[in-house]
């Protein structure tokens, strides 16, 4: 074969092979890994053609080059499970939340708000608490967190540990599951969900501190409550996306609509499972240990808040801040 004939026969696929690979690595992962794999067998069988036959030097460079970056993405799409799930954890989760932070806040706002409104509601009325929770549950309550029970005297063992964290994942992942599904009902679930679930942290937490109980209940639960609680409010954010998305199209078709809805609310709500994971495992294997001193518990849960709430406004930015700046020199040069 001529090396013209050559060119003719062969520069549509090489043409259609550059815009694939410098184009967006999301598409190949979304369909077009196919055409992607036919295509990259047929330039590299190209270029040990062109290398056989002696054509130029510039048909075998670009060949060359097309090859290796073929060889990259395949290398990126095989990515080790692990670095995926450590570029999630350090990029995609924490730029998730920031992009929506302006909705996130407003939950959190509206979950603490009602939180604290109904602690100091039962705290200042404490005869209102029996008017809100029935007695039977207010009694079973009391006796998980009274001073005077054996409980705080006798440490729990690593068998009950082990029990009480798979009973603490199946809790929070149903109450964080059901706040997300809510979101069906055109979002509406999803907001009574949330305000159910602060109304009544703030109920027990108030009436819990009325009656002398702060100094085995704060301890408990301000180390897991970082995770549980915050990721409880993100899965209430997802389904309000969703059943926002549902009507507020912004020109889009409404399937496009809640696909795009989905592919944010995804990202959150796998953050957010697995929070409530690491929620399971303070609660169990550390908040549980009533002999450690309780300024080192108060403190742990100090820092796990702290610690959140920097990993949330600093995490992945430098690569966000790359990506940006990539984005604009893509606009101007189009431009």
């Amino acid at each position: 074969m001529t090396e013209n004939a050559f060119l003719k026969r062969r520069s549509e696929i090489w043409n259609s092979f550059t815009v694939l690979v410098r184009g967006n690595k999301n598409d190949l992962k979304a369909g077009a890994a196919v055409s992607f794999i036919r295509m990259f067998r047929e330039i590299t069988q190209d270029l040990n053609t062109a290398k056989a036959n002696g054509y130029d030097p510039e048909i075998i460079e670009r060949l060359n080059s097309l090859v290796n970056e073929g060889n990259q993405i395949i290398y990126s799409l095989h990515e080790w499970p692990l670095k995926s799930f450590a570029q999630f954890i350090l990029f995609t989760f924490p730029q998730k939340v920031r992009l929506h932070w302006k909705g996130i806040l407003a939950s959190m706002l509206l979950f603490y708000g009602i939180t604290f409104f109904f602690a100091f509601l039962c705290v200042v009325f404490p005869d209102i608490t029996h008017e809100l929770v029935p007695a039977r549950e207010l009694r079973q309550i009391e006796s998980m967190y009274n001073p005077d029970s054996s409980r705080f005297l006798t440490p729990r063992g690593i068998n009950n540990d082990a029990d009480m964290f798979g009973y603490y994942i199946y809790n929070n992942i149903s109450i964080a599951f059901n706040t997300f599904a809510g979101g069906i009902l055109a979002g509406f679930g999803s907001l009574l969900f949330l305000c159910i679930n602060a109304g009544f942290l703030g109920i027990v937490s108030g009436h819990l501190t009325g009656i002398g109980y702060a100094q085995t209940f704060y301890p408990f639960v301000i180390a897991h409550s970082a995770f549980e609680l915050n990721a409880i409010v993100f899965c209430a954010y997802a389904g309000l996306l969703l059943g926002y998305r549902f009507f507020i199209t912004n020109g889009l078709t409404r399937r496009a609509s809640i696909k795009k809805a989905g592919q944010d609310a995804l990202p959150i709500i796998a953050g957010s499972a697995l929070m409530l994971v690491i929620a399971a495992v303070i609660e169990a294997f550390w908040s549980s240990k009533y002999l450690f001193p309780v300024q080192l518990r108060i403190g742990s849960g100090i820092f796990f808040w702290v610690l959140l709430f920097f990993y949330f406004l600093f995490a992945g930015r430098h690569k966000q801040g790359e990506a940006q700046v990539l984005k604009r020199k893509k606009n101007d040069s189009a431009g």
